[in-house]
Formats: C-alpha cells, structure tokens, sequence
C-alpha cells in the first residue's frame, strides 16, 4: 500500500476534518472520491426484493449492480455488512475480505463511511436471518460524504433543518420522500386528465407588467435593460383568456404563482396553481368537471376513494355536497336568515369582532366576511359553496337571475378552500368599470385590489366567447391527500427567513 490506512489522525475531532483525510488516503490509493464513470445499474432495491423467492446460492447466480448510498455499515472482523439505500428502497451488502481481497476491504474498512454513494456488484443469497443480501465482489466509490447524516435511529426530526436541508430530510425520513412521490403522482394524474379531456396545456409569463388576475399583493422586481418594473404573477388568468380569446377552447396551465403575502400552515408566497378555462362552457360543467377530476386523481394515486386527514376521513366517493355562502353561514354558524339582512349585518360583524380594511364595504363584502369568520373552517368534507356577492367576485358574471350574486363557486375540504371558479367576464364595458373600482380602491390603500389592465380590455373587445374558467391550489390537495397539515411539508423548497 502507498499509504497507511491506519494513519487517519486520532486527534482529529471534528467529522468534517476526518473525512477530508479520508479523502486523501483515498487519493493515494489510487481511488479517485468523485469519479468521472460510473459503472451502469442493472437493478434498483425494490427489483431485487421483487426476486426473493428465486434466491439460493445453487438458483440464483445473476451478477447484479446497484448504486445508492450507505445507510448503515457494520464491522464484523474481516467482513462488513452495509445497507444501501436508492431511490426505490434499501437492500443488505455483505464485503468479505477472502471475496474482494485484502487491500480493497482494508480500504473499504477504514475509509467507507455513511452517508457515502457507491456502486456495488455480485449476486444475491439469504442470510442465516433470512436477509435478502448482495455478496460483493466489487464495490466503486461514486462519490464521497464529507459529513455525517442524521443520527440513524431517530432520524432527522428539527423541523427548521428539514425545511432547510431537505435532501438530508429525504435520506432519513421515507415518509417524506414517499410524500412527495405522491405529490408528483397527483399532478400527473390531474394533467392526464385534462389532456384526455381534450385540454392544451401551455405556458404564460411569470413576469407581469400589471399585477392581475387575483386580489393579493404581488412581489415587485426591476427590468434594468428595460428599465421598467415587472411583478411576479399573482395569477395567470388574464393570459390564458387572452388565449381563449386566440382560439384556444381548453387550456390549462399547471405552475407556481407568487404573492407577497403571510406565511402559515396554509400559504407560501410562492406556491402551484392548476388553472384551465373552457370556451362554450359555464360554472355547472366546471362543477362536475372538477369533482370527477379529483376523485379520479385520489383513486388513481391513493387507490380509494376515503382518504385519512387528521381526525377526520375524507369521503371523494360520494356527489360532493353544494350550498350557498348564505346557507353556510346558517348551517355552521348557527344563525337565522334573518340575522344576515342587509339592516343587521352590521351588528353581527361587531358581535363577531371582525373589522374590514374598506370601512365603504357593501353589504356583499360584509357578508362574505361573515362566512370566512364563521363558516369556511367547518367545511370538512368536499363541499361546493355557490352564491358569491359580485362584489368579492371582480372578474366573474353575473347571475342571470339575480344581478347581487356571480356564477362561481369555490371548493372547500378540511377546512381549506382548494379550488375556485366562475363564469368569466367578457362584457369588455362591464369588466373596464369593475377595474376603475378596483383601481380607485387601490388608490384608496387596498394593496391587493385589481391594477386597470388596458391590454386586456383590448383583448375582450375583440370578442371572448363564453367560458369558465377553474383555478385549483395543488399544494392544498396534496395536504388533503397525503395528511399533512401544513404547507411546508408538501413544498419540497419552502419560503424560509433568510440565516444570517
């Protein structure tokens, strides 16, 4: 040997600093820690679980390769066993100085830690425990940890590191990686069902020169070469109607949306939104539309149609129940029609001690208030709740029957609200005087009220056809579907104060 693998310091305390002379024992071995090949994978772990019942040392003489990284290692003499973990699962390796020779196990011996990525090769048996394992007869080392991972037993469970490190949250805790394989599942499955219904999707600016499409505060950047300030879209509704108006009768878009906004269990300023608009359709197609999407979404991706969250169980298997903003209020809140006229109103915001930002608000406004206060935080099971004020409803049409109410509805489930939907506004005169509102309330100090949008008023008169148009929050549904109650913990990278 050029170099004694013995030699490693044993006055060197600190993890880092013994793995860089790791590193250099490695080097003068002649093993280079992040090669430039790799040897080619002819299994993943789960493929070799798959293969136990074949396996004897007189049946089972396949040469298999796997890479992964090491889990665990333990020394047993002039043997080691090693648990390798890749992205389907983990299997045992069993390293015998007699199998791969004494200067290769001394060097794997001394210089091989957890956390390393490796590739190893040679053919599976059974231990005297019943352990499916790979007899190596060569390991390659394809690149080398230079710090410990998270203690092997109780995992990684400090909530700031998890969010901050998430590889390390992966590598130590299978259900976190196991939820978002999920997460990726329930996109696929709600793309694959737009596209077999006939929707295109396409792709729209992330940077706007007028924040619309939403009432929420947007971020704010600057162009230099343009010298213009751009914001973070909000929303990409505006620009999939520009679309419908083009001639494309179904699209969707599945992306993220920035709003600069507060941070809880519920709301990241940067989060995924489905959004997708039908030409010739109204607000009762979309209704369907979108309950049969998400039931076909939970069956395909958690194979039932009652899914777990928190104490509750959430039924998808049965017609989604549908009430009106007014009838939520009476249901959950306990109170009488009566109590929510227009003369009472008022009383009841005070009774309930909730204050609005706009001390002109209408009586819609106030309603809708009343709701959220009361109401929204019940609705448990998938729920469809109707009969908005058009005043909360900016970009929507009205109802035919009553000029007071907008045909739209919202999607509410454990408490939250995932989806959101209406008829959309193409009377381009209707739509200018609601923006006027909406600038002059802006002007007022309503930092998320609607910016005027001439393009878009150009764009209407040229002529929209009737459409609807849905927007779902993806991270929601995920929380739903994989029981998770805060948002964090479906965002693989989520918004955190900055270390300083």
């Amino acid at each position: 040997m050029s170099a004694d693998l013995n030699a490693i310091n044993p006055a060197i305390n600190d993890e880092y600093e013994v793995r860089l002379s790791k590193v250099k024992l490695l080097r003068d071995h002649g093993i280079e820690p992040w090669p430039l090949e790799v040897p080619v994978v002819t299994h993943i772990a789960k493929e070799l679980q798959g293969l136990r019942d074949q396996v004897s040392e007189q049946e089972f003489t396949e040469k298999v390769t796997i890479s992964g990284r090491v889990i665990t290692k333990r020394l047993h003499g002039k043997a080691a066993f090693l648990d390798i973990q890749d992205k389907s699962g983990r299997i045992q390796v069993y390293l015998n100085q007699a199998q791969i020779g004494q200067e290769q196990f001394s060097i794997w011996e001394h210089a091989l830690d957890v956390g390393d990525i490796v590739s190893v090769s040679g053919v599976l048996f059974i231990t005297k425990v019943g352990e499916l394992t790979i007899r190596a007869d060569s390991l390659v080392l394809l690149s080398k940890s230079l710090h410990p991972l998270p203690e092997k037993f109780h995992g990684l469970t400090d909530v700031e590191t998890r969010y901050r490190q998430r590889y390390l949250d992966l590598i130590a805790n299978p259900e976190v990686k196991d939820r978002f394989v999920k997460r990726s599942q329930i996109i696929s499955m709600i793309r694959q069902y737009l596209l077999d219904h006939r929707y295109m999707e396409v792709e729209t600016p992330m940077l706007h020169p007028i924040p619309g499409g939403a009432a929420a505060r947007p971020f704010v950047t600057h162009h230099n070469a343009l010298s213009s300030d751009f914001y973070l879209r909000i929303a990409p509704e505006l620009y999939l109607k520009r679309l419908v108006i083009g001639g494309f009768d179904r699209v969707f878009e599945i992306n993220r949306n920035f709003r600069n906004e507060g941070i809880s269990t519920r709301h990241n300023p940067e989060f995924t939104m489905l959004e997708f608009y039908t030409a010739y359709e109204d607000f009762n197609y979309a209704l369907n539309f979108v309950e049969n999407m998400i039931r076909y979404a939970v069956q395909k991706v958690c194979h039932n149609t009652v899914v777990p969250f928190g104490e509750y169980f959430l039924d998808f298997g049965t017609p989604f129940k549908r009430q009106t903003v007014t009838d939520a209020i009476v249901e959950h809140g306990g109170y009488k029609q009566d109590d929510l006229t227009e003369n009472k109103i008022d009383g009841l915001l005070t009774k309930l001690k909730i204050k609005l930002a706009n001390k002109s608000a209408s009586y819609g406004q106030k309603l809708f208030a009343v709701f959220e206060e009361v109401a929204e935080k019940k609705l448990i099971q998938p729920t469809f709740i109707i009969g908005f004020p058009i005043e909360v409803s900016p970009l929507a049409k009205r109802n035919k029957d009553d000029k007071n109410i907008a045909d739209r509805f919202e999607l509410f489930m454990a408490g939250m609200e995932l989806a959101n939907s209406f008829n959309e506004l193409n009377d381009p005169i209707d739509q200018a005087e609601r923006f006027k509102e909406q600038a002059q309330a802006h002007a007022a100090g309503d930092d998320e009220a609607h910016h005027y949008d001439a393009d878009f008023i150009k764009a209407l008169e040229h002529g929209m056809p009737p459409a609807v148009g849905v927007g779902v929050g993806i991270d929601r549904l995920v929380m739903c579907l994989t029981n998770t109650t805060s948002i964090k913990d479906v965002i693989l990278f989520p918004t955190l104060k900055k270390v300083i």
